[in-house]
């Protein structure tokens, strides 16, 4: 509960009746001031009024007056600047290090609004807030929309500059392994970076324009050549990365034991993944220029298609991948025309279709494009998952008007 007194603090759901010092006095909050997720007071730099004077400070939090010394906090100078204390229950008088008493104020909480916040911590339901996130107007759910697409993006786009920090600056190997990744489709995406990081793309590009030295250096360096069904095309394969392994002494390869092929579709074995990669290499559609250069959705899809690889899966690797490789290139140069480009395209694409879509068009969320899918997947594994509804606008559209309710 305790959470849920930050909460109504710091978003000021107070109750519509003045607030009372336990000594009587009447309290008006001007600044809640800002929450600190570090040591130290819950709220730094508070602005309240009380007896005509305004007082700036520092605010703590409780469920009870008691939790006070419980925490030690009479006995570190850190808290002697608080101005208020805030708690469900008063239970005891307090002071600070150097002897201050504590004025201290009661927020009574609604047993409605605890009961229906613990429900939605306790409940197993996907999305939690299911029983009420119809009533929510379409205007405020597209703006947490926008929020949380522009969290997803930066997120991911940081995650490549990451990429291009270890690749010490190289665009190019960069874009590879992003994409190589992404061509795991989740299950291998692990397996198909690390195989990606051992790629030579240099010794590679040598053979660019003979695409079976490309599938064979690919697929050799996947430990993956065994994978091949036809005895003659094998063999010459191996003869092939052998030819390739001297010229151009190649990393070691990896152990086919590395790739996932149980409960995987056979369009997306490791194998024909890694084949599809070499198309797109030998056709000069891995690089970021010819990312960079593609002026619509259409193009991109045609230098994707011609590696025979799904309508399914060239929009996902549209969303997944080039969309967040333009808006890192952009963020790294601190620019905007490319991460405009990007979303963009996400608005142009249709949505997913996953069960985390299900659940929420059960609900009556319309997710019409890529933009509302994107945005409700990252809802769901940074929120969601983690039972952070205080943290999200649902849940604050919830508790308020709860709070409104008992008020």
């Amino acid at each position: 509960m305790e959470k849920l007194l930050h909460y109504v603090w710091m978003h000021k759901l107070l109750p519509s009746r003045t607030l009372m010092k336990t000594d009587g006095t009447e309290v008006e909050v001007m600044d809640p001031g800002q929450h600190n997720g570090n040591q130290g007071p819950d709220f730094l730099n508070a602005r309240i009024k009380a007896d005509g004077i305004v007082w700036a400070g520092n605010v703590e939090i409780h469920t009870c007056s008691s939790d006070w010394n419980r925490h030690k906090h009479h006995t570190d100078p850190v808290y002697n600047t608080t101005i208020l204390h805030v708690v469900e229950h008063a239970d005891a008088e307090i002071r600070t290090q150097s002897g201050q008493t504590v004025p201290q104020v009661t927020i009574a909480i609604p047993q409605e609004v605890k009961d229906n916040y613990e429900e939605l911590l306790r409940t197993t339901d996907y999305p939690r807030c299911h029983k009420f996130v119809r009533g929510i107007e379409p205007l405020k759910a597209h703006a947490w929309f926008d929020a949380l697409l522009a969290e997803r993006m930066e997120a991911r786009a940081k995650r490549i500059l990451d990429i291009l920090k270890e690749c010490r600056g190289d665009w190019e190997q960069t874009t590879f392994i992003t994409l190589a990744r992404n061509f795991g489709f989740g299950l291998n995406g692990d397996i198909f970076e690390m195989w990606a990081k051992r790629v030579p793309l240099a010794a590679a590009g040598k053979h660019r324009d003979n695409l079976f030295q490309v599938e064979c250096m690919f697929l050799g360096l996947a430990g993956l050549i065994d994978k091949v069904t036809d005895e003659d095309l094998k063999n010459r394969m191996h003869a092939e990365y052998r030819f390739l392994n001297h010229k151009f002494t190649l990393p070691e390869p990896m152990a086919p034991s590395h790739w996932h092929y149980l409960r995987t579709r056979p369009q997306n074995f490791p194998d024909v993944r890694i084949r599809q990669m070499a198309r797109l290499f030998h056709e000069g559609h891995c690089t970021l220029g010819s990312i960079l250069d593609a002026t619509s959705i259409k193009e991109m899809d045609e230098r994707l298609a011609v590696a025979g690889i799904s309508k399914g899966s060239r929009t996902l690797i549209i969303i997944n991948t080039v969309a967040n490789l333009l808006y890192a290139y952009d963020l790294h140069h601190g620019t905007y025309g490319y991460r405009t480009r990007a979303v963009e395209m996400l608005e142009q694409l249709p949505g997913e279709k996953n069960y985390i879509m299900r659940q929420w068009q059960a609900c009556g969320m319309d997710v019409g494009t890529a933009y509302d899918s994107q945005a409700l997947i990252q809802l769901k594994k940074e929120y969601c998952d983690h039972a952070k509804c205080l943290e999200c606008r649902f849940g604050f559209e919830y508790i308020s008007h709860l709070m409104k309710q008992n008020g």
